[in-house]
């Protein structure tokens, strides 16, 4: 049986933490967070104390509690211990890992031990495919760079029940890896250099400034930032809010870990220089929940810029300017990425995207306009307030200005970030990093581009192969079907379940890549998935489920014997129709020669 625990948080303790949130329902996510701190789960008993004191239903608490990962309605172990499951944390190892620690812990992965001391399971990518394998314990610390002899000891130490605090603290170190800086990982002007050139420009000056940079978003979608920030000063309301979208959930991107760890300075001041354009009062970060052990770095620097004025009243010694930034904790959910569920997120809601129209920019936080913009963008905004929007423009290329960070793991010597112009080529980032032998890259996480051998001269660019960042590097050795089969796991755990196709369509595809896997396939499989793409990429509520799919369509065309190795029989047999089967890469890709590798088998 499990220890004791108290199945409700004593009522000075629930008071003070209501209290500090002022009762705010849409602070509930917080609450959540907060109140799980305490007790280490959520007693159906502490959400009744909790819908209480916030004025809403139990159902509805509820209803937000099972949205997220991170939050447990049972009793978890005291040290609750989370593998990084990334494609790239397998192939360094991490599954026999953690089939080595749960069996000197005498427990099964995904269960608590009998006495309450542990448990283990399997997480969704932490943001650290740079020093993998990794894991998470008790959602605030993170081990890195994992091995059999660190597993030992980790098991040695649970069993005596040693403070986390105890623990060797080189285990906890995480490395900023940055391997190539250029604008954004160089050196920045000091705080408050670049807030005071925007202000002396102006807002209108400066938004023309950003407009001149031709800067684009750098999440992924690539959205023309000045252009949003335009839209969002205009439309009417008493009240706009700048959101940072700190929650960098693809598989395989780092990027924005390291920026908050090395550039919170200037990521904070373009917070600030965009509140100044489009007359901001409030900011907040969504920080994802995989990086809570950011949360004291990041608040000293918030408190910093407090104490030299460049937050607060009275920014720089301007009357009127009062800006300030609040932290939020996300609690694990991938489709928090999108700005709109971003938002539910912040209001303290199930993180589902909101339909659209009405964008953010019109309709946001609270009703309010908002801007939402990544970690990269801001980091960007403070180089192009203090530098220029021409010189930021002056780099990269016409339709991609400026820098990328690329955050690359797998097969390669020097894992880590890379910063390069836009328009670089994909072999010259193999070539920095020190891949030998590559077969594939996937660009931009699961949801981006997977490219083969014969692609490594394309140009990183909206215009050729765009990214939000991750750069997945994999070997000849590597099963590209299991690399897309694990791609098909992760969409399908990540699915918010609001619309049928996507919640439906996605485990369908990993059950007949589950088939394919066991070496039960067929063409009728392979058919079926076709299908299932169309149907993902047309009728799905969001860009989760329109993406779920692309792993899929990339490898099943440019490492097609990957799948044939998993069927039954090859599909060069009585019956095969190589014109449909041409028909099906054509469709998938969008490209005439789609089905050469085809044709050449004949």
């Amino acid at each position: 049986m499990y220890p004791t625990k108290p199945s409700s948080i004593a009522a000075p303790d629930l008071n003070a933490l209501l209290a500090r949130h002022k009762a705010d329902p849409h602070a509930l996510v917080q609450l959540l967070r907060e109140a799980q701190a305490l007790q280490g789960w959520l007693p159906r008993e502490t959400l009744a104390q909790l819908a209480a004191g916030l004025g809403l239903t139990l159902a509805q608490v509820e209803g937000v509690v099972g949205f997220y990962r991170f939050f447990y309605t049972q009793a978890v172990g005291d040290y609750r211990i989370l593998f990084s499951d990334n494609v790239t944390d397998r192939m360094l190892g991490s599954e026999a890992l953690l089939a080595d620690l749960c069996q000197r812990l005498r427990i099964a992965p995904g269960a608590v031990r009998a006495d309450g001391r542990v448990s283990v399971d399997r997480t969704s990518c932490t943001g650290l495919g740079d020093q993998g394998p990794a894991l998470l314990i008790n959602q605030h610390q993170v081990v890195t760079r994992l091995d059999e002899q660190r597993v030992a000891q980790m098991a040695e130490l649970i069993e005596v029940q040693v403070p986390l605090a105890h623990w060797p603290a080189h285990w906890f170190e995480v490395h900023d890896n940055i391997r190539r800086a250029d604008v954004l990982l160089g050196h920045a002007a000091a705080p408050g250099v670049a807030l005071a050139a925007a202000l002396a420009r102006g807002p209108q000056a400066m938004l023309a400034e950003l407009k001149r940079s031709h800067l684009r978003g750098r999440g992924g979608a690539g959205f023309v930032t000045g252009t949003k920030w335009e839209l969002c000063r205009a439309a009417p309301g008493s009240e706009h809010v700048v959101v940072c979208n700190a929650d960098e959930g693809e598989p395989g991107t780092f990027k924005d870990r390291v920026l908050l760890i090395h550039c919170a300075e200037a990521v904070f001041e373009g917070m600030t220089i965009a509140a100044s354009v489009i007359g901001a009062r409030r900011g907040l970060v969504y920080l994802r929940g995989e990086y809570r052990y950011l949360l004291e770095h990041l608040q000293a620097v918030l408190a910093r810029r407090r104490a030299a004025h460049l937050l607060g009243v009275g920014i720089l010694g301007q009357d009127g300017f009062n800006f300030d930034i609040a932290i939020h904790v996300g609690a694990g959910a991938y489709v928090c990425g999108e700005e709109s569920a971003l938002i539910e997120s912040l209001e303290g809601r199930r993180g589902a995207p909101r339909i659209r129209p009405p964008f953010p920019v019109e309709n946001g936080y609270l009703g309010h306009p908002t801007i939402v913009n990544n970690v990269e963008t801001f980091c960007a905004v403070n180089h192009i307030a203090h530098q220029g929007g021409a010189w930021w423009a002056g780099i990269g290329t016409p339709q991609s200005s400026g820098t990328k960070i690329h955050s690359v793991s797998g097969d390669c010597e020097r894992p880590g970030l890379y910063e390069y112009p836009f328009g670089t080529r994909v072999n010259r980032i193999l070539e920095d990093c020190g891949a030998h032998d590559t077969q594939a890259v996937q660009v931009g996480g699961p949801s981006g581009m997977c490219l083969s051998a014969f692609e490594f001269g394309r140009r990183i660019a909206f215009e050729d192969v765009p990214t939000a960042g991750a750069f997945m590097v994999f070997n000849r050795s590597r099963d590209m079907f299991e690399v897309a089969r694990s791609f098909a796991h992760f969409f399908a755990h990540e699915s918010c379940g609001f619309c049928t196709p996507c919640r439906v369509g996605t485990a369908l595809v990993v059950k007949r890549m589950d088939k394919l896997a066991a070496g039960q396939g067929s063409r009728h499989d392979m058919e079926v998935l076709f299908e299932l793409d169309k149907l993902l990429h047309s009728a799905t509520h969001c860009g989760l489920g329109a993406a779920a799919c692309n792993p899929l369509r990339d490898t099943i065309l440019k490492f097609r014997p990957a799948y044939e190795r998993h069927l039954k029989s090859l599909y060069f047999e009585p019956g095969f129709d190589l014109d449909a089967e041409l028909s099906i890469a054509r469709h998938m890709t969008g490209r005439d020669d789609a089905g050469a590798h085809l044709e050449n088998r004949q």
